[in-house]
């Protein structure tokens, strides 16, 4: 399994970025995916999921309706747009894919790509 996370960059507060996440060796539309994040010194955390048929989607509290997780199964790809990006949301974002259709919990995702950085400037 191989995840080819992209997108990542430098963004001023209030700014914009959308993250993409290219999924191969998998059945992709089996799988729930994610976005995790992890900033410096700090401990790896769910930023948003979706199932398989993108019908149910979960969100992180500190989200607060800025992120929208989405899927394209016909392109094995799912994206992070991200909204409203504060430097709190400065991270090192990962997709990630689960064992099960749908899933919030890190520990059902065994399969994580390289991650991209998100910095963001105040």
């Amino acid at each position: 399994v191989q995840l080819q996370a992209s997108g990542g960059g430098l963004v001023q507060a209030g700014g914009s970025l959308r993250l993409s996440c290219a999924a191969s060796g998998l059945t992709f539309n089996n799988h729930a995916m994610a976005w995790f994040r992890q900033a410096p010194g700090e401990e790896r955390e769910i930023v948003a999921a979706i199932n398989w048929n993108a019908d149910s989607t979960y969100y992180a509290g500190f989200v607060k309706g800025r992120f929208t997780i989405s899927r394209d199964n016909a392109k094995n790809t799912v994206y992070l747009q991200m909204k409203n990006l504060e430097p709190e949301d400065t991270a090192v974002y990962y997709c990630a894919a689960s064992v099960l259709q749908f899933a919030n919990n890190e520990k059902l995702y065994p399969y994580w790509g390289q991650g991209t950085q998100v910095t963001v400037s105040s």
